[in-house]
């Protein structure tokens, strides 16, 4: 065994630095919803013109009980203490609890559905909303002119710009983005301070009484569905969640109660405003009149829209993370793909997915081509978030009742907050017809994958056969002995999952023996590890006593390169002049001749064929899965076997066959 191991640990340290970091990172999301809440609020009651002092304290008070109960109680209180080895987010928990009922993994892949729908949502809805607050400037409003085709452009640069920084890693951009978002909560308290002072009534919304009476009072002409812009106040709540890999908890817990109370004075500074120019005619004019922008002098406004847009753009960070570490979660419980993933950082739960982000930012552009203003983004945002939130309020009961070992809590935990969430989401469908389509349409994509490739692992599974290895020991020295076979290389390789090493997959023995027989002087069967250090690289050999097969184990750090092709030639190269395998020198070569002989991979696929005996369901899940590996890349691209002599060979799945009808000879 070799071993060359920088010992570092990925657990994420607190410090002020780690806080600053965490507020680049995490959010985001929430940190930008003061720039769209109170005005999508206003927009559901008539506009200005339809504003009035108990509308303005309700709507307030609704906006600051969402946020302490669902951000705070739910996910910063409770959530975070359900994480996975530091990692956080709806597949971590259900990692937690799928022990306790199959069914479980239903609510998962909605929740998680919901959750990669609603990342494609958030850069189109924030980055617009911030880009918007130009015409808050009246030079740039002329400069704009009344179109948004000059919305949409610098929008759709902003949006391509961020993606294509996406493998610089989130350790690098929290570092960039963590002081301007810093210097935005304090923008965001200044600006709500300043308005806040020429009323000090709007801190009656503090009294929860408000919340309730407003949701059936004729001062609200949206009655509960009101509840559906209130709930765009507390979207970045479960991003924070599945974030919590990336900056460790600890981190988060010392940084919310600061974001908390910035958001709360601006959304009180808002109400304020509202209530003093509730009976200008001049603003209800404006067509999307956003309190958030106009309430600040004219001079200030430029620097809000700056850094509104360098806030939305971090919004959009801390959904993109989220949906790498969401996809890289439902990657491992076998619900996706296994996708080619990049480690920027020292930190193992930083992670980037060129696949997952072209699709995102496909998809990004495409909602903001759609879609347009924001006004007709924010009838469509939140809607798929109620469901991830109810997904996860359902898992966490059981993490509190079955892990926890709690006894009332649970039933009130899912009381409270399951009726609580169940009216934002009910409210929420009223957005549905306006727009709210679009992200359950994506949400029901995700969540159809999700189910193809969980019914087809299944199917896969339940044929699987191991077969003991030492039982074809001797057959694997017959062929390689036989000279009549032609030799197809010095070393034939198979990448296996197998963790049982006495034990190989039969597809495999299928392809060396019942296939075209594959003579080789030495049989290679790899399986590797990934570890939780960096930059492991270790590997561990059984030969079961031959000179022939042997059983490779490769734990490699997790940036480690997965290149199998460079390892493999060291191994021999070292057991070559061990004496436990015999040398291997090549006749001909450019090069000096070595004691390292030629290489042969050989990549197994299964293939359905038509003959299987399986009903039309499991039958299109299996395709289906099959068809989406292959648009998710190719095995020899992860082990770096791209440049290497490579076979690619299909194997039937064996499921039962039908009977065939006999041929009659004439």
């Amino acid at each position: 065994m070799t071993a060359d191991r920088t010992k570092k640990t990925h657990e994420i340290p607190t410090s002020a630095g780690a806080v600053l970091i965490t507020m680049g990172v995490v959010y985001g999301d929430i940190g930008t919803s003061p720039m769209y809440v109170m005005k999508s609020i206003v927009a559901g009651n008539g506009g200005l013109g339809g504003v009035s002092d108990e509308l303005i304290l309700g709507a307030l008070s609704l906006v600051i009980w969402t946020i302490t109960l669902l951000t705070t109680m739910k996910y910063v209180v409770v959530a975070m203490q359900a994480d996975n080895h530091g990692e956080g987010g709806i597949f971590s928990l259900y990692s937690l609890v799928k022990h306790f009922g199959k069914w479980l993994i239903f609510p998962a892949m909605i929740g998680g559905a919901a959750l990669l729908a609603d990342g494609v949502m958030t850069p189109a809805v924030t980055v617009t909303t911030a880009i918007e607050g130009l015409r808050s400037i009246s030079s740039m409003g002329e400069l704009l002119g009344d179109g948004q085709n000059k919305i949409i452009i610098i929008t759709i640069t902003i949006i391509a710009l961020l993606f294509l920084v996406q493998r610089a890693g989130t350790s690098s951009i929290g570092r960039a983005f963590g002081p301007v978002m810093a210097v935005w909560f304090l923008f965001l308290a200044a600006a709500g301070l300043g308005n806040i002072g020429g009323n000090a009534a709007v801190l009656k919304a503090f009294n929860p009484v408000y919340a309730v009476k407003i949701l059936t009072s004729p001062a609200n002409d949206a009655g509960i569905m009101i509840l559906g812009s209130v709930f765009l106040a507390t979207t970045g709540a479960e991003a924070l969640y599945s974030d919590m890999g990336h900056v460790g908890k600890n981190n988060i817990f010392l940084s919310w109660p600061f974001v908390k109370i910035c958001l709360i004075i601006n959304y009180l500074g808002q109400g304020a405003w509202l209530m003093a120019c509730k009976s200008n005619e001049a603003l209800a004019a404006i067509p999307d009149m956003n309190p958030f922008f106009q309430m600040l002098p004219e001079g200030v406004r430029p620097f809000a829209v700056f850094l509104g847009a360098a806030a939305a753009i971090i919004a959009s960070q801390a959904l993109i993370s989220g949906s790498f570490t969401l996809v890289s979660e439902a990657s491992r419980l076998d619900l996706m793909p296994h996708m080619q993933i990049t480690y920027p950082s020292q930190r193992k739960g930083q992670i980037y997915i060129p696949l997952v982000n072209q699709v995102l930012w496909f998809a990004c552009t495409g909602v903001v081509l759609l879609f347009q203003t924001s006004a007709h983004m924010e009838a469509a945002y939140g809607l798929a978030i109620t469901l991830t939130m109810l997904m996860t309020t359902v898992l966490l009961f059981l993490y509190l009742r079955k892990v926890k070992k709690l006894a009332v809590v649970p039933f009130l935990f899912l009381a409270f907050f399951g009726g609580l969430e169940g009216s934002f989401f009910i409210s929420s469908l009223s957005k549905f017809s306006h727009g709210g389509y679009v992200a359950l349409f994506m949400a029901l994509i995700l969540f159809g994958i999700m189910v193809v490739w969980h019914e087809g692992t299944g199917i896969e599974s339940s044929q699987a056969v191991l077969l003991p290895l030492r039982k074809y020991l001797p057959q694997l020295e017959k062929l390689k002995n036989d000279s009549f076979q032609e030799l197809l290389a010095d070393n034939l390789v198979f990448i296996t999952k197998d963790s049982d090493k006495n034990k190989l997959d039969r597809d495999i023995l299928y392809s060396i023996f019942d296939k075209k027989p594959k003579r080789a002087n030495a049989y290679w069967f790899v399986g590797i590890t990934v570890t939780d250090e960096p930059y492991t690289r270790e590997y561990s050999v059984d030969s079961m006593g031959t000179n022939y097969m042997f059983r490779v184990q490769l734990r490699l750090g997790f940036r480690e390169n997965q290149r199998v092709n460079v390892y493999l030639r060291q191994i021999v190269d070292e057991m070559v002049n061990s004496g436990e395998l015999p040398s291997q020198k090549r006749r001909y070569s450019i090069y000096e001749p070595g004691v390292v002989g030629t290489f042969k991979f050989c990549m197994i696929r299964k293939l359905l064929v038509p003959e299987s005996d399986i009903g039309p369901f499991k039958r299109t899940a299996i395709s289906l899965k099959y068809a989406i590996r292959h648009f998710a890349g190719t095995p020899d691209r992860w082990y770096g076997l791209e440049n290497s002599s490579l076979i690619i060979e299909y194997v039937p799945l064996f499921i039962q066959m039908k009977p065939v009808s006999h041929l009659t000879r004439v």
